[in-house]
């Protein structure tokens, strides 16, 4: 049997590690990556609403937003809300869509992300997308609500690059 200073000693220790590990907990959170919930289809068949994943919030920090990541932003002129889209064009990129099919700098994309009962056959005028922004759609073309709408979006406002899903556990993995 420990004696009464043994167990108090015990319970210090316990109470240090708690302390370190919440420290490091709200560290994480609040620095590095951060919990999400997607709301509504737009990226579908990858994440579907009420889909849970972990965002990087240092990715943009370390280096620029790249073409092919999937990217969490301040909603345009709503900054209370974020969407969740695919960067298809970064500053200096010539995008348009022609009868669904998206061309970048006059090249056809090669999109194995969207299949083909979610592709539409939408055509947009070509967007010369400005330093600083980048141009985004989502997956499910044909319910996306995205660049195509609202124009390109201030590489400022995207907060974080969609990293991983972790819930639903049969969904379990990373984003791409």
């Amino acid at each position: 049997m420990k004696a009464s200073g043994g167990v108090w000693r015990e319970a210090r220790q316990w109470a240090r590690d708690l302390m370190i590990a919440s420290v490091a907990a709200v560290f994480i959170i609040l620095f590095l990556y951060q919990p999400v919930r997607v709301e509504g289809g737009s990226m579908q068949p990858r994440l579907e609403s009420r889909d849970r994943l972990f965002i990087n919030k240092m990715a943009y920090r370390l280096g620029p937003v790249k073409r092919g990541d999937v990217v969490v932003f301040h909603a345009p002129g709503e900054p209370e809300k974020s969407y969740i889209k695919r960067v298809i064009g970064v500053g200096g990129d010539v995008v348009r869509v022609e009868h669904g099919t998206v061309m970048v700098n006059g090249v056809a994309v090669a999109e194995p992300y969207v299949p083909e009962e979610y592709r539409d056959e939408r055509s947009t005028a070509e967007v010369r997308v400005p330093a600083g922004e980048v141009f985004v759609m989502g997956d499910h073309r044909t319910i996306s609500s995205d660049s195509r709408d609202f124009g390109p979006v201030a590489a400022a406002s995207v907060y974080g690059k969609a990293e991983f899903v972790y819930w639903p556990v049969g969904e379990l993995g990373t984003v791409r």
